[in-house]
């Protein structure tokens, strides 16, 4: 007998509908299982991340503000169909819920729709009748990337958020298992700096998560050096001197990797075919800028801005390669394929902002400015610089994390004779790079600012693109041999040729 709904007592299809209810959700909790159930509604996961949109109204109405936890902002986009807004969480995520509050113009017609890697999406929510206000929308999916696409508008303005909020629980971490070593550090001297077996740092780590990225050739069971070196001063550095190469360009392969025009403006140097789909492969098939031919890395920054007119750095600009730890013959290359970022692009902590770097923002004889002066001497040679240094202990695991710096730490001070050390998690010591820019603008500067923001939001980005052997030579003869070199000469790419680079003494290195 076929049962009929339409015609049962109320009472009844109540009972049924609950027996429904609780069904669908014991099927959901068996699909995505604890981590949907660990799932907190306090604070969405999407708060603060990243967000990107398909246009915006004006300055006024960025894609960051729906993911601000402000009511009082908004994302409004231009007045036409489609339309999408999105926000990377920065690892897979099991999504449990989205609230979108909307303006007074909202979306009528919408999607919402996941993805991990922001190139192929599932749709996991669809409406052609939304009645805009407050709308909670119960999904599932594991992605780190969630969009709202938009298909029709309800008025003749754009789609409009206070709020977009997702909610979930972050995938959990796996522990790093780590091989068996067949050879490490001498107890009697230096952390050796050629080939053989690649020891890896101790401890565990979250590899094999989401936003982390194995290195191929980890480095374990180092632990960070406390020797005291013989030549305790002097110069232990060499500099890659490099203008720009791409300028302007709305592009981050490590923030945004595939999303063309999701940053905010960028200006490259080094690498000529840096842009949103760069991959290791692809840079070291391009070109450079810098000196030395066989340093095909990639780094960038904000563009700087004096009103609405971009200024980029002019002729070469020196990137250091320094020992950020006091023990310089630790020190041993970047893993090719490593990234991060230095700085962010969100602080707001002008203090914190000095404390890395030289002598904070400099033009003529004003030093130790915590943001972009606000005049300075308008002689011709006078130039905006700042000096800002990089994290230079890496944890031997990981090429990149979810927050592009948590694989990497600054030096800790012993207060000993061993001095600046790296940290006991961050055991490997690389090379210190510090940015020195200098950028033509003086006078009047109280309209100078980064794409990013104030003076405190400078932040730069970095991917190891170097020729391997090339970078090897100029570590061990310059940092470890306790050196100052200016690095010039051929790639060193082609087997037959040695790489050649002059150094200020004269010294050439095989």
């Amino acid at each position: 007998m076929t049962l009929s709904l339409r015609r049962q007592p109320r009472s009844r299809l109540l009972v049924l509908a609950g027996v429904a209810v609780a069904l669908l959700g014991l099927l959901g909790w068996f699909a995505t299982g604890p981590l949907r159930a660990a799932s907190a509604d306090a604070t969405p996961v999407s708060q603060g991340k990243p967000a990107t949109a398909s246009s915006s109204e004006g300055r006024a109405y960025p894609a960051s503000a729906a993911v601000d936890g402000d009511t009082g902002t908004r994302w409004s986009s231009a007045f036409s169909d489609p339309q999408w807004l999105q926000v990377d969480l920065g690892a897979n995520t099991s999504i449990g819920k989205v609230v979108l509050n909307w303006e007074r113009a909202y979306g009528k017609a919408y999607q919402i729709q996941i993805s991990s890697d922001a190139a192929q999406w599932s749709t996991v929510y669809s409406t052609e009748a939304s009645k805009g206000g407050k709308e909670t929308l119960n999904v599932s999916g594991m992605a780190r990337y969630v969009r709202l696409y938009g298909t029709a508008r309800s008025s003749g303005y754009g789609f409009s958020l206070w709020e977009f909020q997702v909610f979930g629980a972050v995938g959990t971490p796996a522990t790093a298992t780590v091989g068996p070593v067949t050879s490490g550090p001498s107890s009697a001297g230096p952390v050796p700096t050629t080939g053989g077996a690649t020891p890896t740092a101790t401890g565990t780590a979250t590899s094999g998560a989401a936003g982390w990225i194995d290195a191929p050739n980890p480095v374990t069971n180092v632990k960070p050096s406390h020797e005291v070196p013989p030549n305790k001063g002097g110069f232990h550095e060499f500099q890659a001197n490099c203008s720009v190469s791409r300028s302007n360009l709305q592009d981050d392969p490590i923030v945004f990797p595939g999303l063309a025009g999701a940053s905010h403006m960028h200006t490259f140097m080094g690498n000529t075919t840096t842009n949103a789909a760069s991959t290791v492969d692809s840079l070291t098939k391009g070109q450079t800028t810098c000196k030395a031919k066989g340093d095909l890395s990639a780094y960038w920054m904000p563009t700087l801005y004096n009103g609405d007119v971009a200024v980029n750095p002019e002729g070469l600009q020196t990137i250091y390669y320094k020992t950020g730890v006091y023990d310089y013959r630790s020190v041993r290359p970047f893993p090719k394929g490593l990234r991060f970022v230095v700085g962010n692009a969100k602080n707001t902590d002008a203090d914190k902002f000095l404390a890395a770097t030289e002598k904070g923002f400099e033009c003529g004889d004003s030093y130790e400015n915590k943001n972009i002066p606000l005049s300075c001497p308008t002689e011709r040679s006078v130039k905006l610089n700042i000096r800002y240094q990089a994290p230079s202990c890496w944890d031997g695991l990981h090429l990149d994390s979810p927050d592009h710096q948590s694989h990497m730490a600054y030096p800790i001070d012993t207060h000993t004779a061993a001095g600046v050390v790296c940290p006991d998690d961050h055991p490997v010591a690389v090379p210190k790079l510090e940015f020195k820019m200098a950028w033509p603008v003086n006078g009047d500067m109280s309209k100078v600012h980064f794409a990013s923001g104030a003076g405190p939001t400078f932040h730069y980005d970095f991917v190891n693109a170097w020729d391997d052997r090339t970078l090897k030579a100029m570590i061990d003869g310059c940092i470890v041999a306790a050196r100052q070199c200016d690095a010039q000469g051929h790639d060193g790419r082609d087997d037959q040729q040695p790489a050649p680079y002059v150094l200020n003494n004269n010294y050439v290195l095989p």
